[in-house]
C-alpha cells in the first residue's frame, strides 16, 4: 500500500482520493421571505451561502433535494435562477431529488435540474398561481365595530377583508395571476422542452403523483438519491451533506441572558406573527394530503 494510500484511509470518507464526492443540499419548507427564530422557510438569503458552498466542491454534480407545497413566486424564480447561474459558472450538472413534494413554487425550483427524480408517490406539478384572504365583512358587524380607512388613490384599498370584495379588485388580482401564471408556464417549457406531453391538464395547477409525473414529462425517472448516485458515478460514491449556517437554536442557547424588555419584547411579537404564518404553511402542506 502507497503512503498516499495509508494516508486516505484516516480521512473523511468523502475526502479520500478513491471517492467519487457529490455535495447534497436539502431545500425543505415553504418559500418566503423572512423566518426567523420561530420559524424558517426557503429564500434566496436563506439558502444562497449553502448553495455557492455547495458548487465550490469539485464534484461532477450537484444532488439538491427538495421537499417544498411551494410559496412566493418570486423568491421561487430567484432560487431557480441562483442554481442555473451557479451550475453555468461552475460547469456542474444538477440532479434533483423530490422528497414527498415539489409542487407549485418547489416545481419550479425544481425544473433548475438537469435531471428530476422522484418516489412513486412523491407529488409534483400545480404549475399555477394562487392567492388566498380572508372577508371580515360579517365579523366587524356583529361585534360593532367601524371601519375607518383614508386614502389617496382610488386604488389604494384593493380586497380590503373588511369590505365586501369588488368585481373590478377580482379581476385586477387575476390579471397579475395571468401574468405570474405566463412567466411560471414559460420557466417550465423552456427547461423541459420537448419531454413535455402534450396534455390539456398540464399548466392548469393540476398535480400529479411521481409516477405520473414521469409519463408527463414533468421528471425523468424514479429512484432515490444514494441508488441513482451510485449507479451514475459507482459504488464508491460518496454524498457531503451542505449544511446551511447554524441559527438561533444551533448557537449557544440563551434567549434572554443578553437581551433587554425591548427584545423579549420583540421575541413575543414575532412568536404571535410565526403563528398565523405557520396556519398559512399548514394549508399549502394540506392541499396535498401532508
Amino acid at each position: 500500500m502507497t503512503p498516499k494510500r495509508r494516508l486516505s484511509r484516516f480521512l473523511p470518507k468523502w475526502l479520500r482520493s478513491d471517492a467519487v464526492i457529490i455535495p447534497v443540499v436539502r431545500l425543505s419548507g415553504t418559500i418566503a421571505t423572512g423566518g426567523g427564530a420561530f420559524r424558517q422557510t426557503l429564500s434566496l438569503a436563506s439558502t444562497a451561502a449553502t448553495l455557492e458552498k455547495a458548487f465550490s466542491i469539485d464534484a461532477p454534480a450537484i444532488a439538491i433535494s427538495i421537499n417544498s407545497p411551494g410559496g412566493s413566486p418570486v423568491q421561487s424564480r430567484l432560487l431557480f435562477k441562483r442554481i442555473r447561474d451557479l451550475a453555468e459558472e461552475k460547469n456542474r450538472k444538477v440532479l434533483v431529488f423530490v422528497e414527498d413534494v415539489a409542487a407549485s413554487g418547489g416545481y419550479m425550483i425544481a425544473v433548475a435540474g438537469d435531471e428530476i427524480y422522484v418516489d412513486p408517490s412523491s407529488i409534483v406539478g400545480s404549475i399555477g398561481v394562487i392567492s388566498s384572504s380572508f372577508g371580515f365583512t360579517e365579523l366587524i358587524d356583529k361585534i360593532g365595530v367601524e371601519r375607518r380607512v383614508y386614502t389617496a388613490g382610488k386604488n389604494k384599498s384593493v380586497l380590503d377583508p373588511f369590505k365586501p370584495a369588488k368585481e373590478e379588485d377580482i379581476e385586477r388580482i387575476k390579471a397579475l395571476q395571468t401574468d405570474i401564471h405566463d412567466v411560471f408556464i414559460d420557466l417550465v417549457k423552456s427547461r423541459r422542452g420537448a419531454k413535455l406531453k402534450d396534455d390539456p391538464e398540464l399548466f392548469t395547477g393540476q398535480f400529479w403523483t411521481g409516477k405520473r409525473g414521469l409519463e408527463l414529462g414533468l421528471v425523468d425517472g424514479i429512484g432515490d438519491m444514494r441508488g441513482v448516485l451510485k449507479d451514475r458515478f459507482g459504488s464508491k460514491t460518496r454524498l457531503k451533506l451542505v449544511a446551511p449556517p447554524r441559527g438561533l437554536f444551533g448557537r449557544k442557547f440563551n434567549l434572554f441572558g443578553t437581551r433587554g424588555l425591548s427584545d423579549v419584547a420583540d421575541i413575543s411579537s414575532s412568536a404571535a406573527s410565526g403563528l398565523i404564518q405557520a396556519v398559512e404553511e399548514r394549508s399549502l402542506w394540506g392541499r396535498f394530503g401532508l
